[in-house]
């Protein structure tokens, strides 16, 4: 199921499966292409499902000429890794695509409607924000990266657990929690470093919601603390054309926690495109 290309000398992993028309799905911070699996293993009927691994993620080089590197390396941009979601495109040959991200994914999606905006069919926002960082989580992000230089992805895995998966989650699926650390654990230090540099200097992409024409379904965990359901609505009510699903007993990976209850809304949707 697996896939390689090289894209500018990058070493690309990524997952395609189905048939029909494109949805690229792109990864939360700090896990892989992994983490959508539960999707790929049942995409909707006249779907083509395509999960890459970010830069620095998974089975994707961080660098073209050091694939591992330092954690102090400067990093890139958040709208580059939207660039790279392009070339992968159009090394597929595919001109229009839905894009849906999850957390950082979502990020990166809004990238894609600043650069290439005529290439998105629809969008899937899940677990997301529009804002960029605050003082506060900028401070938060800079904690963050003294973690990364400090204990590596194993760290990071004991510092976000907590707030990844919902207090249900917790509580009754203990072999959720062993899974999403190790895809936390198998990303190297250097592409969670550059990861978090992007995501603290990324622009707020609030005055673009109102600009985008294209139908957007709003996925939101009512158990995330980390990107609370409120500022779901407040997105959904901005942008022209989006629908809120709110899913039970789900933290910030909704489709990882609840991946049947997200699926059916996935699917609802874009069988309405």
């Amino acid at each position: 199921m697996a896939h390689h290309v090289t894209l500018g000398g990058r070493d690309v992993r990524y997952f395609d499966v189905g048939e029909g028309r494109p949805l690229v799905l792109l990864h939360a911070f700090p896990l892989s292409a992994d983490m959508w699996r539960p999707q790929l293993e049942a995409p909707p009927p006249g779907w083509r499902l395509i999960a890459p691994d970010l830069r620095g993620f998974g089975g994707t080089t961080r660098d073209v000429a050091s694939p591992g590197g330092r954690v102090d390396a400067p990093a890139t941009a958040i709208d580059e890794y939207a660039g790279d979601v392009l070339q992968l495109l159009d090394a597929l040959e595919i001109d229009r695509a839905a894009i849906g991200g999850l957390s950082m994914g979502g990020y990166v999606a809004f990238g894609l409607a600043r650069r290439a905006p005529e290439r998105i069919e629809a969008l899937v926002l899940a677990d997301t924000r529009s804002e960029a960082d605050s003082d506060e989580a900028r401070a938060n992000r800079m904690a963050m990266l003294d973690t990364i230089r400090r204990g590596g992805s194993r760290a990071v895995a004991e510092t976000m657990l907590p707030k990844l998966l919902g207090a249900t989650t917790q509580a009754t699926r203990p072999g959720m929690t062993k899974e999403v650390r190790r895809l936390i654990e198998a990303n190297g230090p250097a592409g969670l470093a550059d990861a978090v540099r992007c995501m603290m200097d990324r622009p707020d992409s609030t005055p673009l919601l109102a600009t985008l024409a294209c139908p957007a379904l709003v996925v939101a965990g009512r158990e995330d603390v980390v990107t609370p359901v409120a500022l779901h609505e407040q997105m959904c009510a901005r942008m022209r054309r989006a629908t809120l699903v709110v899913i039970d007993r789900a933290g910030h990976l909704s489709n990882l926690e609840q991946p049947q209850a997200f699926g059916e809304a996935l699917a609802g949707f874009l069988a309405a495109l």
